[in-house]
């Protein structure tokens, strides 16, 4: 394993303390529990905000909190659940008169983490459960797991949160966003997590992992390496027969990265995936590419397809300012 890293017990710590000091503008560190919050002031009864999970992922969630997305973030360890001690001192940091609304990743130690710290406030909370990974079935056992999507959620939700949408509005236009978003990945390698110093799998230099999920984790099949153009066919197939979007649809297209996949790839990756919705009619009006949920330095990629309506639309061209995302 070769990472800058002087050790694997201060490493979270260590990179806190400077994406603190990168984005003292943005952002305000809490180091103990741990929490990120957005320091611009926010208008009286707005709805708070917040999400969290296992640290590398880089941007996701910290990287997005900000004026039109998150008031607050909760880092856990990497690939391991935050606290809800740190769920609770977010909410009492950001909560503004009107509730907490919780984005959680369908993932268990997530879940039942958030849903402990729910239950302990005295103030009204709901919760959007992410479940975009279209590379488990929907009746997975413990459901399909949030992936890439949760950005676009966090998004528009947060434009919705800064606009005055009431803590329900903000539930329901969440729930509703999950159910037009699909996402799928595909790993090249897998991930070394730095507190066991291998990877995390083993993968043949002529072979993909299909259906990953950003956990290092495997996927659902592993496949003999193929061109782009026929990887994006096997994604994008599987993401339309689940959305199934009608002639004329307008949609946002994301192409993400895991955190090892240079740009000049995943460009190549979005302009075979835009071609393919294209020419079924599909009106790509939105685009994001780049490395936004990412599985610390997995080489691979993520599609994602969110279906837009007028309101989706304009919640998503709303401004937003964070330290990853910004119009």
């Amino acid at each position: 394993m070769k990472k800058f890293i002087n050790s694997v017990d201060t490493l979270l710590d260590e990179s806190l303390l400077g994406f603190a000091k990168a984005h003292a503008d943005i952002i305000q560190l809490n180091s103990q529990p741990r929490f990120v919050k957005r320091i611009k002031s926010t208008s009286p009864g707005k709805v708070a905000l917040i999400s969290g999970g296992g640290s590398g992922h880089e941007p996701l969630h910290t990287g997005f909190v900000g004026v039109g997305m998150l008031d607050a973030a909760c880092p856990g360890q990497i690939f391991t659940s935050p606290s809800p001690d740190q769920m609770l001192a977010a909410a009492e940091a950001v909560e503004n008169g009107s509730g907490v609304l919780f984005i959680v990743k369908n993932y268990a130690g997530d879940v039942m983490n958030f849903e402990m710290a729910a239950e302990m406030l005295d103030y009204p909370t709901a919760t959007v459960l992410v479940s975009d990974d279209v590379s488990l079935p929907k009746n997975h056992s413990i459901g399909r797991r949030g992936v890439a999507g949760t950005l676009i959620v966090e998004k528009i939700v947060g434009a919705a949160a800064e606009q005055g949408a009431s803590l329900a509005d903000c539930k329901a236009l969440g729930d509703k966003l999950n159910l037009v978003t699909a996402s799928m990945g595909v790993a090249l390698t897998s991930c070394t997590v730095p507190a066991i110093g291998k990877p995390t799998f083993e993968i043949a230099d002529n072979e993909m992992e299909m259906g990953v999920g950003i956990h290092g984790e495997r996927g659902r099949e592993t496949l003999p390496l193929a061109t782009a153009t026929e990887i994006v066919e096997h994604i994008a197939n599987i993401i339309d027969t689940e959305l199934k979007p009608e002639k004329g649809q307008q949609a946002l297209l994301l192409v993400n990265g895991f955190g090892g996949t240079p740009l000049l790839e995943l460009h190549l990756i979005y302009d075979l995936a835009a071609q393919f919705w294209e020419k079924q009619g599909i009106n790509i009006c939105r685009s994001l590419v780049g490395n936004y949920v990412t599985s610390l330095d997995m080489a691979g990629c993520s599609i994602t397809l969110c279906l837009l309506d007028d309101e989706i639309l304009r919640l998503w061209d709303a401004p937003v300012h964070t330290a990853a995302l910004r119009w």
